[in-house]
């Protein structure tokens, strides 16, 4: 089975919201110390912070996908290295929750979250693709953005596309748990990465934030499914990665080849949506 190896680094930066240039500071020290890692992922909104007072607070911390002081960051890395980060994105009078994807000679990509959480839909608008691909130095590339990993089609979407790692900036409400289990984002992570043989780079938040909790779930899941990198003390994830090019498992099945779209493709018909109607959702 062909595969090849990749260095990765997820780190758990955490953003004092509201100080965006301390933010900014903290992201580029970030990125300079996982020198040597090919792939660096940052949480969700690492710029700015999530838990905004309202739009207004939101609008003060955006900033647009071509900022100076968001494109200086890729001097940060490597030759060959790329960066996620995630942030509050200001285009015209809309915000999207995005993910800005960085190599050392600028911006190679920005994704806009599709599946927004909670009451993010009174601040930004959803974006309007499934996870996003892109072509970097390391490979194809996928990129999703928190809550819409909750949707299996997502990812199983970006590895039929030919994505050859999935890079996830998240910030997951810490939530209670039986003793000794994962979180139940980790679970869905894992089972979504064995499912397509994606391998799944995380970044989290620890610590608290106006009052909200966070999971510190920062990890690296492999192809197969397993975490094999969780944060150390520097609350940051490392692991080489295995990336498998085709998606056999074992002589006679294919992830791929064996799928029946036929017998379960109605399961993507969308639905009456009165539901988003009522939020006010944002398009």
């Amino acid at each position: 089975m062909a595969t090849r190896q990749l260095r990765v680094t997820a780190i758990s930066v955490n953003a004092d919201i509201g100080a965006l240039a301390d933010n900014l500071t903290r992201i580029g020290q970030a990125l300079a110390s996982a020198a040597g890692a090919q792939l660096i992922v940052l949480p969700e909104l690492c710029t700015s912070g999530y838990v905004f007072r309202d739009r207004e607070e939101a609008c003060r911390l955006a900033l647009r996908a071509d900022d100076p002081r968001l494109t200086a960051l890729a001097a940060h890395l490597s030759s060959g290295s790329v960066a996620v980060i995630g942030f509050c994105e200001a285009a015209g009078d809309r915000l999207f929750n995005s993910a800005l994807v960085l190599d050392d000679g600028g911006v190679l990509g920005c994704y806009r979250k599709s599946h927004l959480w909670g009451t993010e839909h009174e601040i930004f608008t959803r974006g309007d693709q499934a996870g996003a691909v892109f072509d970097t130095p390391i490979g194809r590339l996928g990129v999703a953005i928190c809550y819409d990993n909750e949707f299996p089609e997502l990812p199983r979407k970006l590895a039929l596309s030919g994505a050859d790692v999935l890079a996830l900036p998240v910030n997951w409400p810490l939530v209670s748990r039986p003793s000794g289990e994962y979180p139940p984002e980790t679970i869905q992570a894992m089972a979504a990465a064995r499912s397509s043989r994606l391998a799944t780079v995380i970044a989290d938040r620890c610590g608290v934030e106006r009052g909200v909790a966070w999971t510190a779930g920062t990890a690296v899941i492999s192809a197969d499914g397993w975490i094999v990198g969780t944060p150390n003390r520097d609350n940051r994830a490392d692991a080489v990665l295995d990336l498998h090019q085709d998606k056999a498992i074992g002589p006679h099945n294919d992830l791929f080849a064996d799928r029946r779209p036929d017998l379960y493709g109605d399961i993507v018909v969308p639905q009456a949506d009165h539901h988003n109607q009522k939020r006010g959702i944002r398009v």
